[in-house]
């Protein structure tokens, strides 16, 4: 078992600062300047475990149970398959949370809220966690303290857990970095995709719903197409690219539109 390397254990270290600090960050941010309300952050949590993490995921479940490889072989077909279920599930679940558990005090300052509490989430559960995982298990791996601790199963237990194990010596240093800068890319397209749906709901346009949609599915189609032939440094770059050219445009619609005060 080799050990994993200190630039490693550095990048995991960064991912795992980006994956906490930044929405804890946001939620101060928001909470402190912008005068929104907590339960916006709950709300917009809440209804990515929902509707990603259950719903979606059932959907995913079915759907392999009943096409297999024909879906998750070809990589358009996956490509296209991603994009449009995780658009249509986060943008739909977005819109409902907004429209049933906001309207009496949905503003601009509580999308925000709401899209830091769907990001955020997203990335203390699937990248925050994973990478805790990681680091514990690099650290046992450096340590001496896997190896002994594999002594206890039979061979057959103990080469599956070293097999697993050998992603965290075998990756490039480079990709635990990127999966932090992943994390930064995700959330800002998170606050920006509130935004929008936040603009549906209040001005009664479910054009702009689908436009949500169009977005999330494109930009998770681009990721899934990009990966599947390029390194991951090059995928982060065109994401970032993508998601700075959506950022820029809601940004100046977020700044130009009036704040309008709700009471408590």
């Amino acid at each position: 078992m080799e050990t994993v390397s200190l630039a490693s254990i550095i990048g995991m270290c960064f991912t795992l600062l980006i994956s906490f600090g930044l929405p804890i960050g946001l939620l101060l941010y928001a909470m402190n300047k912008l005068k929104a309300k907590m339960i916006s952050f709950w709300i917009g949590a809440a209804t990515f475990v929902v509707f990603a993490l259950v719903l979606e995921q059932l959907l995913h479940i079915g759907m392999i149970n009943q096409f297999g490889e024909a879906l998750t072989g070809n990589i358009l077909i996956k490509a296209i398959y991603g994009g449009l279920a995780a658009g249509i599930f986060e943008e739909v679940g977005r819109f409902i949370s907004m429209k049933l558990f906001m309207k009496r005090f949905l503003n601009k300052e509580n999308a925000f809220m709401y899209g830091v509490g769907h990001g955020g989430i997203e990335a203390m559960i699937i990248v925050g966690m994973t990478t805790v995982s990681n680091l514990i298990s690099a650290y046992m791996i450096n340590t001496g303290l896997m190896e002994k601790s594999l002594e206890l199963f039979d061979s057959d237990i103990k080469q599956q857990t070293i097999d697993q194990l050998t992603v965290l010596w075998t990756t490039s240093p480079v990709d635990f970095y990127m999966a932090g800068v992943e994390r930064v890319v995700a959330i800002t397209l998170h606050l920006s995709l509130s935004y929008i749906v936040y603009r549906a709901v209040k001005d009664g346009k479910i054009q702009l719903l689908f436009l949500s949609i169009a977005l999330h599915a494109f930009a998770d189609f681009v990721t899934v197409l990009v990966a599947g032939y390029a390194p991951v440094i090059v995928v982060e770059i065109v994401l970032i690219v993508l998601v700075s050219i959506i950022a820029v445009v809601v940004y100046k619609k977020f700044s130009a539109e009036q704040t309008i005060a709700i009471g408590e």
